[in-house]
């Protein structure tokens, strides 16, 4: 009887630690209550409830680097042309970037590569 106790003790005492959480500088928590976004942690000490609360996602908040494929680009003289892509970016809402988008680099990927052919297909190679 006495060992059962002091495992049940030991056994609280672990769930309690594992529910205490430190959020990273340029890091940020994106909790889930029981499957539903329940707030975004920040920097700092945090408590969640045992068995119901989760983290679902850690973000980094740091400006990250991705560099793409060449990206075939049609000038405004109708000449093709590919171009290397490299994108510097920050993720500012973690709630958006974890439940805004299935696959968020793709979706960077291809606004960049929208942008991109935008942007030389109103110019002429010479300005290229």
């Amino acid at each position: 009887m006495e060992y059962l106790i002091i495992a049940l003790i030991v056994l609280l005492l672990i769930i309690l630690v594992s529910c205490i959480k430190i959020v990273p500088q340029a890091q940020a928590y994106v909790m889930e209550r029981l499957g539903a976004y329940q707030g975004t942690w920040s920097v700092g000490l945090h408590v969640k409830v045992p068995f119901i609360d989760r983290v679902a996602r850690r973000v980094n908040l740091k400006e990250q680097v991705a560099d793409f494929p060449p990206q075939p680009v049609i000038t405004k003289d109708n000449v093709t042309m590919r171009i290397d892509t490299v994108v510097f970016y920050q993720i500012t809402d973690p709630k958006l970037f974890t439940y805004g988008v299935e696959n968020p680099m793709m979706a960077i990927e291809n606004l960049t590569a929208t942008t991109l052919r935008n942007i030389i297909g109103d110019l002429e190679l010479d300005q290229t």
